[in-house]
């Protein structure tokens, strides 16, 4: 292991020897002999082979030459220190490079160099992420760890995959109403909660994208492994909007649009009144006096009422929930299946 540790350090060091030798060329010489000395010992390794036990020695002797002379006892304890190092450099270097692996085949597969926590990755699209809970110790770590490569795999094959919206039997709201039939299908899903969902809708308001397509909007409120909603009203939000339309299609398109488009008196949008003032109850309230104004009667905002809650509506909920996680294993939201592609993060007007 000194051998392959070595030559790690020195391919390490490389460049700031690269810098020096431009004043002391002699260094650069000796840095090459030793550079293929090291490269020399880790091909062998490579193929199984012995590595010369005297480049070991050499480099455990240019070590500790000094201490050799002054301290000899401490010769041997050191020299299983660098051992000790020796592997653990190894050991570091190889686990940085399946992790550098390991991410850039998530963000070709998933979008996202993490596949835990998908909007923790710079690199990766802007969403908002369906995440997994944290490990609680190290063997959940590094079983997560490795469960993360089998979803990678499991991805890869999917890159290659036509999707067809009308393939997902998903509980929606259309946005086309009669005239869906003569429109291309799109299944569009996204969480009331989103930031970036909220945009993509703006965008996609702004482009004429429902009129000219026959866009199937899913409602879903994201939840973690352990069941907790990523945004504070979220589900009741999504459970008004299948009662709406349950009760009176088309009804529950002014919920979501004054949420992603409006504005309260203050100025202030209704996405983050939702998300960071209002209550439970407050929300509801706010649902309600939305229904009651688009519909002008208030019998029919009793009935929605009198099944958002009801087992029909959590079943439509939890149905979504299997399609966009165990069948389409999206990993963050909005997702978007269009001409054949499934599509994770911010649509853009281009």
């Amino acid at each position: 292991m000194v051998c392959i540790a070595a030559f790690i350090i020195l391919a390490i060091v490389g460049v700031f020897v690269a810098i020096v030798s431009v004043f002391k060329p002699k260094i650069w010489k000796s840095y090459t002999k030793a550079l293929k000395k090291a490269w020399g010992c880790l091909w062998k390794k490579v193929r199984l082979q012995k590595c010369e036990t005297g480049f070991k020695e050499d480099v455990k002797n240019t070590l500790l030459s000094r201490i050799m002379l002054k301290h000899p006892k401490w010769v041997k304890p050191l020299s299983i220190i660098i051992e000790v190092l020796s592997v653990v450099i190894v050991v570091v270097v190889v686990w940085a490079i399946l992790t550098a692996i390991k991410s850039l085949l998530a963000i070709w597969a998933l979008g996202s160099c993490n596949v835990t926590k998908p909007s923790a990755c710079s690199l990766g699209a802007e969403v908002c992420s369906i995440d997994e809970s944290e490990p609680t110790n190290m063997f959940e770590a590094t079983g997560r760890w490795f469960t993360e490569w089998g979803e990678i795999f499991e991805a890869i094959p999917e890159k290659f995959k036509t999707y067809d919206a009308n393939n997902y039997d998903f509980n929606y709201i259309s946005t086309s109403g009669s005239e869906a039939e003569n429109l291309s299908a799109v299944v569009d899903i996204f969480d009331p909660g989103c930031s970036v969902c909220m945009m993509s809708y703006r965008n996609q308001k702004e482009a004429g994208f429902f009129d000219s397509h026959n866009v199937r909007l899913v409602p879903f409120a994201i939840q973690d492994s352990e069941d907790n909603y990523k945004f504070k009203n979220s589900e009741i939000i999504v459970r008004y909007m299948f009662a709406a339309e349950q009760i009176k299609p088309g009804l529950s398109l002014g919920i979501i649009d004054r949420i992603f488009t409006s504005k309260n008196s203050e100025g202030l949008s209704y996405q983050n009144k939702f998300n960071d003032d209002y209550s439970h109850e407050e929300a509801i309230a706010k649902i309600e006096s939305w229904l009651d104004s688009d519909s002008g009667d208030h019998d029919l905002t009793r009935k929605i009422r009198g099944i958002v809650n009801s087992p029909e509506i959590t079943d439509k909920m939890n149905h979504n929930r299997e399609i966009v996680e165990n069948q389409l294993k999206v990993k963050g939201i909005p997702t978007i299946i269009i001409d054949g592609k499934k599509e994770t993060g911010l649509w853009k007007n281009t």
